[in-house]
């Protein structure tokens, strides 16, 4: 899957609408979303996602987000962390193997490292989607190498029949069919990432 250029994308990211329907803004008619995950649902599986963090009993926790998809899962789950009793620090990194594309380019780029030192500590990756797993991957490798105690890997989508390379995660928020997903932090061409809820675009599916 290829994604669309920035004269492609959409210029007004679109509201939920009711299936069928369409939204109109001035005289731009928006794709519909499809609804995969409301937002209910996503809170309430965050919720659970915590409880299994917690029963790791992870020490000295550092909580990396892998930017840009992430953010908003991340954001969730860092508070909910907090309401469960985890005080982690937090980190951001950024990689790269899509760049403008849709598909994995297989190679992954370091565009935004951490400042901290993981020496003896656990480490939890929280990302947006594991597909190919190559990113993820690399990440865990990369701070595995630099002494992490442990790397565990969060992520709220899993596409377990897109896998290229071995890793599984730790955490998982929901099993997810083979659409390019948006809302909730992920994006076509930075559009759609503020809707509260994941789904997809019919129009975008061949």
């Amino acid at each position: 899957m290829t994604k669309p250029s920035e004269q492609d994308r959409a210029p007004t990211p679109p509201q939920e609408t009711a299936p069928g329907a369409v939204d109109t803004v001035d005289s731009y008619v928006a794709p519909h979303v499809e609804v995969l995950f409301d937002a209910e649902t996503i809170a309430a599986r965050n919720r659970e996602l915590v409880e299994q963090i917690v029963a790791a009993k992870p020490s000295k926790l550092v909580v990396i987000a892998v930017l840009k998809g992430s953010f908003v899962f991340a954001a969730d789950l860092i508070r909910a962390m907090h309401a469960a009793g985890l005080a982690p620090e937090v980190e951001f990194i950024t990689l790269s193997s899509y760049r403008d594309a849709r598909v994995s380019s297989g190679q992954v780029a370091v565009l935004r490292d951490i400042d901290s030192d993981v020496r003896g500590r656990d480490v939890l990756l929280v990302d947006d989607i594991l597909e190919s797993g190559r990113t993820l991957a690399f990440a865990k490798d990369l701070l595995a190498a630099r002494g992490a105690r442990r790397v565990m890997v969060c992520v709220l989508l899993e596409k377990p029949h897109k896998r290229a390379v071995q890793i599984d995660a730790d955490f998982v928020g929901f099993k997810c069919p083979d659409y390019f997903v948006v809302g909730y932090g992920m994006d076509v061409s930075h559009a759609y990432r503020q809707l509260p809820f994941i789904g997809y675009i019919p129009d975008l599916e061949g």
